[in-house]
Parts: structure tokens; C-alpha cells; sequence
């Protein structure tokens, strides 16, 4: 096991990161930048490094000021956690010329999957089911581009290789606008991610958003931890996370998840992962690969009893996997709630001190959050300042409890999302279930 880890990360995630270090014994760097020194995990870690000003590009997108940090507190691997260089193939091809282990897969495995055409080549190879597309970039045959879009049929989509969180991509819905459409999406794709190429593919026009869990590990080991739905969204941003998915039965989860693992095999994926996929009429569409610990990862510990993030941290020391397939089992449901300093309405950033803070409690509630009463949101980053996880026997009873979660929650002296979960949770259809990717925007009228 390793002696030293940098946390290459901030808020509820490198506090997370940094607990479960703790608990396998391992001593932590905490970097952060000059807007950073006062958060909960610099404060509790073993030591800490400014690695730069507030700016995320000077501080925690700094590959040389993480590295350095690295190389003066004598660290041997870095974790990246989510969002910021977590999916960056410089950054852990990096860490593996100067010695250091990237808490997560091997830089070529991250480039192979951050292509969205090579990755959606690699799951064909695997078995794993893909929408019905291109079969590879679209060059400048426009003759042929416009027989590819029909054979699939409109409406179709066209989205940026090198693209992902909801940008990039562009819906087509007649022949007409396809060829103007291809070219602005290039345009834009290589301004935005450096890279022009773009694919096609069928677009689903009412479908949700389910993804598998993964773990695998250097002995040729994967398993799969079942699914989430992600499907309460805003501007392809997840809201609202939950595991089981509804209307999933144990025989698809096994099938799909099977796939996903024999995938991991195929590609040599090492640690945790997530396989995207849109559903739509009983069958799995995949998209992409995310190949980190998601924001959304505690709704499937809470199902399944696994730590994650011990998982991760284990299988890159060279550790195999703690748990065999078999032993893995889906018990009761999950909620999760992203709990944003930001307007409910307008949704602007709320940024500002925090001047009471209290956190939910009871049976089946979880708070994952770095925030504590004086504690200042900083305007430079993410507005996400926890998650609000409620797990029940059943989906009823996580519901109640997240209800019930939501409204002993205070934090005072800033704007946060909070009503606007409280609405979502008492909508019928959301308490039904199963609802599309289009289904809160709708309510909101976006």
C-alpha cells in the first residue's frame, strides 16, 4: 500500500479521498490554491502545498505545481478525484515518466476512451451495444454524409470526438441543415477541445440516462456494481442521481453489466470507471466512458456496501479487487441530491460566507460536503458544496427520507438549490419513476 498520496483535488471530493485514506493508513498531501487554504481537508490532512492563485488553470489544471508537490513531500501516487485533470492522458502519463502512480488507469487507456469514435469502435469489439451511428468521424464527402444520415434516420446528432459534459454536439432534424450543421459543429469542436472531427449518430428522442459502475484491476479482474439513473438533468448537467435504476430487472442489470465488465478485460482498464449509456424501449444504447470516480458514486456504495474509492486507491497499488462478482448484491435504494451554492430559479452562482450550517441526520442519510459554519464559497469553481445521499429498503422510503433530509438542512448566508430538490421530490412523476432526460427541463420551462 502506498505511504504518501497528494490529493489533486478540493471540496467534498478530496475530503473524501482524504477519509478514506486515513482509514487505510495512508498519510496525505493536500494541494490547494490561495482561495483554498482555509478548506476542511487542508486543514485535517497530514500536510498541505499551495500549488498556485485562485485561477484553476495557475493551481489545480498546474501539471508542473502538482508534480512539484509531489516531489517535495516525498508523496509516491497522486489521486485526481473528478473534474479538473482526473481524465487528462498528459497528466498521468506525467506522473508515470517522473515515478509517481495515477490513482486511476494507464494514460493510453484514458486517451482510448476520451476519443468518443475509438471508444465507440473498442465497445463494439466488446460486445458492448452502441447507437446506431457513423461507424467513425465524418470527413468532407458531404454525398456521403447525407446517405449515412439517412440510412439511420432523422433526427440524428453530431457530436465532437474530443467533446463531453453536454458540449459539442448538435441535433440535425432534415437533410437540409445536415451539411451546415457538420461544418459548425467542426468549427466550434476545434476551437472548444482542439480537434475537428466529428461522428454521427441516431438521435434518441425520449430516452434516460443509466450507466454501470466498474471496478477492475491489474490481474486481469472487472466487475460491475450495478447501475445508476441519471436522468434528472439541466442542460446535460446531473441534478439528481439514484441507484437501483427503475424498471431495470436483475436479469438486464447482469446482462448489460456483464458486458461492461468483459470490456474492462478487453481494453486492460485498471480502477474505477463508469459505462454511460442512454435507455430508451428496453434497450441500452452506450455513449461514453467516464474512466474516474463519479460525483454520483455514494448512491451505489450505499446499494452495495462497497467503498469505492478504497477500491480505487487499492487496485492502483497492485492490490486485486476485495470482492468477486458474486458477492455482489443490490439491496434497497438510493438517492443522491447535489447541493449547489446557487440561485433555484435563475441558477446563478451564489457564491459568499456561509454563517449556519447544519447538517441532516438520521437512519439512511449521508452528507458529503466540506462545508462548516464561516466557511466562504469561493466564486472560482464549481458551485457544487455537497451531496445529500437518503437510502431506504425501497425508493418510497428513500424519498421520504430525502424529503425529510432536505428540509432539516440549513445553510444560511448563501442561495442553494435546496427548494428546488424539494419540488423535484414531490413531483408525481418523479415519484413514479423512470422519467427521460428532458423531463426537468420541461418543468422548469427551459
Amino acid at each position: 500500500m502506498f505511504d504518501k498520496i497528494v490529493i489533486a483535488n478540493r471540496g467534498e471530493i478530496a475530503l473524501r479521498i482524504l477519509r478514506t485514506c486515513r482509514e487505510l493508513g495512508i498519510q496525505t498531501v493536500a494541494v490547494h490554491s490561495t482561495a483554498d487554504r482555509d478548506l476542511k481537508h487542508v486543514r485535517l490532512a497530514d500536510e498541505s502545498v499551495c500549488i498556485g492563485p485562485a485561477p484553476s488553470v495557475d493551481s489545480y489544471l498546474n501539471i508542473p505545481a502538482l508534480i512539484s508537490a509531489a516531489e517535495v513531500t516525498n508523496a509516491v501516487a497522486i489521486h485526481p478525484g473528478y473534474g479538473f485533470l482526473a481524465e487528462n492522458a498528459d497528466f498521468a502519463e506525467r506522473l508515470e515518466q517522473s515515478g509517481f502512480t495515477f490513482v486511476g488507469p494507464r494514460s493510453e487507456t484514458i486517451r482510448l476512451m476520451g476519443d468518443k469514435v475509438s471508444a465507440i469502435e473498442s465497445m463494439k469489439k466488446s460486445g458492448v451495444p452502441c447507437v446506431p451511428g457513423s461507424d467513425g468521424p465524418l470527413d468532407d464527402n458531404a454525398e456521403r454524409s447525407l446517405k449515412i444520415a439517412k440510412q439511420i434516420g432523422y433526427p440524428v446528432i453530431i457530436k465532437a470526438a474530443a467533446g463531453g459534459g453536454g458540449r459539442g454536439m448538435r441535433v440535425v432534424h432534415s437533410e437540409s441543415n445536415l451539411i451546415n450543421a457538420i461544418t459548425l459543429t467542426q468549427s466550434e469542436a476545434a476551437a472548444a477541445f482542439g480537434s475537428d472531427i466529428v461522428y454521427l449518430e441516431k438521435f434518441l428522442e425520449n430516452p434516460r440516462h443509466v450507466e454501470i459502475q466498474v471496478l477492475a484491476d491489474q490481474h486481469g479482474n472487472a466487475i460491475h456494481l450495478g447501475e445508476r439513473d441519471c436522468s434528472m438533468q439541466r442542460r446535460h448537467q446531473k441534478v439528481i442521481e439514484e441507484a437501483p435504476a427503475p424498471g431495470i430487472s436483475e436479469e438486464l442489470r447482469n446482462k448489460i453489466g456483464s458486458r461492461c465488465a468483459e470490456a474492462c478485460k478487453r481494453i486492460a482498464y485498471v480502477g474505477a470507471g463508469t459505462f454511460e449509456f442512454l435507455y430508451e424501449n428496453g434497450e441500452f444504447y452506450f455513449i461514453e466512458m467516464n474512466t474516474r470516480i463519479q460525483v454520483e458514486h455514494p448512491v451505489t456504495e450505499m446499494v452495495t456496501g462497497v467503498d469505492i474509492v478504497k477500491e480505487q486507491i487499492r487496485v492502483a497499488a497492485g492490490e486485486p479487487l476485495s470482492y468477486s462478482q458474486d458477492e455482489i448484491i443490490i439491496r434497497g435504494h438510493a438517492m443522491e441530491c447535489r447541493i449547489n451554492a446557487e440561485d433555484p430559479h435563475s441558477f446563478m452562482p451564489s457564491p459568499g460566507l456561509i454563517t449556519e450550517f447544519h447538517a441532516p441526520g438520521g437512519l439512511g442519510i449521508r452528507v458529503d460536503s466540506h462545508i462548516y459554519n464561516g466557511y466562504r464559497v469561493p466564486p472560482y469553481y464549481d458551485s457544487m458544496i455537497g451531496k445529500l445521499i437518503a437510502y431506504g429498503e425501497t425508493r418510497e422510503i428513500a424519498i421520504a427520507r430525502m424529503l425529510t433530509a432536505l428540509g432539516e438542512c440549513v445553510i444560511e448566508g448563501i442561495k442553494t438549490n435546496i427548494p428546488l430538490h424539494q419540488e423535484i421530490f414531490q413531483d408525481s412523476g418523479f415519484q413514479t419513476g423512470g422519467t427521460n432526460i428532458h423531463y426537468l427541463e420541461k418543468k422548469l420551462g427551459l
